[in-house]
């Protein structure tokens, strides 16, 4: 029986992509012997609703399972699906800016409608919302991603942005778990380092995502907290502690990318390195097949733990209720 197929095998502990619009034999091959727990869109996957709708097909009967699918769709600079094929969207923060009081009830919209258009083509997630909060150092590959400077306003936005994500049959990814606002440099390029004190973390980076504790997924920061440990995040066990302690979170926790720069070491040993600090699943990149085969080697399958944070993840995809979209777009269109 396939591994991921029974109730006593568990899923690989990685989130994997495809290096092109269609899955090659190779990579079909890998996916049915690695059986990652899910994998991830980039721009370079898409080209029209049909192509995509079939990729993800391809994905999940390598796998034998309805595996999830996530992607980058926040709006601004970051988003895969873009016009003609499907709507463009503003930056984050400038969608909240607009919308002023009404800000909550914007966003809701917004990834409603975001949600619509992602499920129609089988992907059943969104690494989405962003809840770091802007301060004074936010590097600028952050700030229009985010949703502002208040922690009680940014998690009152995040909160409906899963709303409306889960509303229309789409995992929300919380992220980036503790906090990135801080951190003044790009994670992309090079290793944030945060000076600021517990309390301040607490009081401010953190709140936002003790508010959204209940949701099924979150992605790690690939930064060093001074005050909580010398390593960044996705690596302290002290930090992921904390995650789920003191913030509470209890859902599936996956690391950013770890092909970033932020992270020392081989992939095998960043793998390896977070899943002891207590990552679920390992999330990796832009990567070759061989690298893609090296880490879900080194990740292994899920513990326990984390299988069974996976399925109560995957248990909260919901099918979605009928909505009128050019009436929410109108919607919409009047809170801004």
């Amino acid at each position: 029986m396939h591994p991921g197929g029974d109730a006593v095998s568990r899923f690989g502990a990685t989130i994997l992509d495809a290096s092109g619009t269609k899955l090659s034999h190779e990579e079909k091959a890998f996916f049915r012997e690695a059986d990652p727990f899910g994998f991830i869109l980039f721009g370079r996957n898409i080209e029209t609703p049909e192509q995509v709708h079939a990729l993800t097909s391809e994905m999940r009967e390598a796998v034998g399972r309805d595996a999830v699918i996530t992607i980058d769709q926040e709006g601004g600079r970051v988003q895969r699906l873009r016009p003609p094929h499907w709507t463009g969207w503003d930056a984050p923060l400038d969608e909240v800016r607009r919308a002023g009081p009404k800000a909550a009830e914007a966003m809701r919209l917004r990834y409603r409608i975001m949600a619509e258009e992602l499920r129609a083509l089988g992907v059943d997630s969104n690494c989405a919302p962003l809840v770091d909060v802007i301060a004074e150092a936010t590097h600028e590959f952050l700030t229009d991603r985010c949703y502002g400077d208040a922690p009680d306003a940014v998690g009152e936005i995040g909160a409906a942005v899963a709303e409306g994500l889960l509303a229309g049959g789409v995992l929300p990814v919380v992220k980036h778990i503790p906090g990135h606002g801080r951190a003044s440099c790009d994670s992309h390029l090079e290793l944030p380092r945060v000076a600021a004190s517990a309390e301040d973390l607490r009081a401010v980076d953190f709140a936002p995502f003790a508010r959204l504790a209940d949701q099924p997924m979150a992605m790690t920061a690939h930064v060093v907290y001074e005050a909580l440990d010398d390593l960044p995040a996705t690596l302290s066990p002290k930090v992921i502690g904390m995650i789920r302690d003191e913030i509470g979170f209890d859902g599936l926790l996956m690391t950013d990318d770890i092909s970033m720069k932020a992270l020392n070491g081989t992939p095998e040993e960043i793998s390896r390195a977070s899943l002891k600090a207590g990552c679920d699943v390992v999330l990796l990149c832009n990567a070759d097949l061989a690298t893609r085969a090296i880490v879900a080697e080194a990740s292994g399958r899920m513990s326990p733990a984390a299988q069974a944070r996976a399925e109560a993840a995957m248990a909260r995809r919901q099918v979605a209720c009928e909505v009128d979209i050019r009436a929410l777009k109108a919607k919409l269109a009047e809170l801004q």
